[in-house]
């Protein structure tokens, strides 16, 4: 699947968002190695803490479907700027892999594309806990 298309799927899966406290609706598209789509929505909470952002709807959504293995997760809202992912999105795709291709666009479907290691330099990863688990 090309990254356009990828988008068009993100761009339409934040029409599903429940974002009735910032009005920022955000989707996304998660690809799997085997070309399967899992798209998700952020979803937010009156805590505001209990909020759950695009992409972790989706790569939990892939997760609970069995699915593991990942090459890119394309971003989309009605923002005419490219966004990004959050802090915590960048942690969680880590998880799955530093050279995932992460797709920010915006709403006209304009994108550009970063490796999840360029976006979370540093990061921790399960080397960290693989190194403490053989103390």
């Amino acid at each position: 699947m090309n990254y356009k298309d990828l988008v068009e799927k993100a761009l339409k899966a934040k029409e599903n968002a429940y974002a009735p406290y910032s009005k920022f609706k955000v989707g996304a598209a998660l690809l799997s190695n085997k070309e399967e789509v899992f798209t998700g929505c952020n979803v937010e909470n009156a805590s505001f803490g209990l909020t759950n952002c695009a992409e972790r709807t989706a790569i939990f959504k892939a997760v609970s479907d069995g699915k593991k293995d990942f090459k890119a997760i394309a971003l989309a809202s009605d923002s005419d700027k490219i966004i990004t992912p959050c802090g915590a999105c960048r942690q969680v795709l880590l998880e799955f892999g530093p050279h995932i291709d992460v797709v920010m666009a915006n709403n006209k479907g304009e994108y550009k594309v970063n490796k999840v290691m360029d976006l979370i330099p540093n990061g921790f990863d399960t080397e960290y806990l693989e190194e403490e688990n053989k103390k």
